[in-house]
């Protein structure tokens, strides 16, 4: 229901003297549930799902930078793909076939195959719901047969970037939620593969992120696109209208080139065209001033650890947690990946078409 409809709902019910019962009926049917995380190696953090009738487990990526949701088919015949687990229609009882092509791309590489819809249920948190269209994939790009414990990918992104205009899980969760909103937090457990961190839908995460959450608004429904206005680093500091998008699947920080080059510059790193890295001493993480973002003009500040990490387990040459990008899709010229999540709970507000930030608590 728009927000508008429940606010003047409200009213009349408040001069029938209703409101309260109204509310307490409603809340009633309303749930908000945990998704724990599992970190690989600080690089992905990815989540167990389940599809069909009785289910079958896929850990996917839960990933704010999309909208659709994907896993393996039994038909996929690739060789670098055969110890995946693969969906498998036949042994559901509440599967419908729906048949469209289906093709997707992203930065990592692309997926495709056709539709399908079934019954999913987010994990432990016991939310489910019983007709999700997600695509049954028959190729995907190499790189996610090699993850280790990465199934597919659950977009959590708007629905205006949905291909086929499928409704994304979160949109058809919605109106069981307590609250219109799902909070994300990110812990860090370097080279292990453990749990470590937890999706909150339908509600805020009060024991991993402070109590106080800052707010801007949404730029455009598309991804979780929002401005911000400066950026500092030491001596230097620079200010513009950027638009930037928080997205939980991607491991860096994406932005613009002259900024990372000044950050680079300061920190003494150097890129390499070999690695497609910036990299420089470890030894130089202990005297780095913080990334200063400013964001509806709060200030952001990411420690020196999250923007510079270590090549291997004890090595002494490390990398900034940075790649450039030009101004593309929808405008966006920065990429706010796993770094600043984990530094700052988001908070992915669907109700109010809007973002929040609040301290992440390890």
């Amino acid at each position: 229901m728009p927000l508008v409809r429940v606010e003047s709902l409200r009213k009349q019910l408040m001069r029938k003297g209703k409101w309260e019962e109204f509310k307490a009926a409603n809340l009633a049917s309303r749930v908000s549930g945990g998704q724990s995380v599992v970190d690989y190696e600080d690089e992905y953090y990815n989540a167990v799902i389940q599809l069909g009738t009785p289910a079958q487990n896929f850990s996917v990526q839960l990933d704010t930078g999309s909208a659709n949701l994907w896993v393996p088919d039994k038909t996929n015949t690739q060789a670098i793909c055969a110890k995946k687990p693969k969906f498998d229609s036949s042994k559901s009882s509440t599967y419908v076939a729906n048949g469209q092509s289906f093709s997707i791309q992203y930065g990592s590489g692309p997926a495709s195959g056709f539709l399908g819809q079934d019954k999913l249920c987010l994990g432990e948190s016991k939310l489910c719901f019983n007709t999700q269209v997600f695509a049954q994939t028959k190729i995907i790009a190499n790189i996610f047969c090699e993850l280790n414990g990465f199934d597919g990918i659950l977009g959590l992104g708007w629905p205006s970037i949905s291909v086929d205009h499928v409704t994304p899980p979160m949109q058809n969760l919605l109106s069981t939620l307590d609250m219109p909103l799902f909070t994300v937090w990110l812990d860090r457990k370097g080279a292990v593969v453990q749990s470590a961190g937890l999706f909150t839908y339908g509600a805020l995460d009060t024991v991993h992120c402070s109590a106080q959450i800052n707010y801007v608004p949404l730029v455009a429904e598309t991804y979780w696109e929002f401005a911000f206005t400066g950026v500092s680093h030491g001596s230097y500091s620079q200010t513009y209208n950027w638009r930037a998008i928080s997205d939980t699947g991607t491991s860096f920080f994406g932005g613009a080139k002259p900024v990372i080059d000044a950050i680079a510059n300061n920190t003494g790193a150097v890129f390499s065209s070999q690695q497609g890295l910036y990299v420089l001493p470890c030894s130089a993480s202990a005297t780095a001033p913080p990334i200063v973002f400013t964001i509806g003009g709060m200030p952001y500040s990411i420690p020196a650890f999250e923007y510079i990490e270590p090549m291997n387990v004890g090595s002494s040459q490390c990398y900034l947690t940075f790649f450039t990008i030009g101004g593309g899709g929808f405008g966006v010229n920065w990429i706010f990946g796993d770094p600043f999540i984990r530094t700052y709970c988001n908070i992915y507000h669907i109700g109010f078409q809007r973002i929040g930030f609040a301290l992440a608590n390890h």
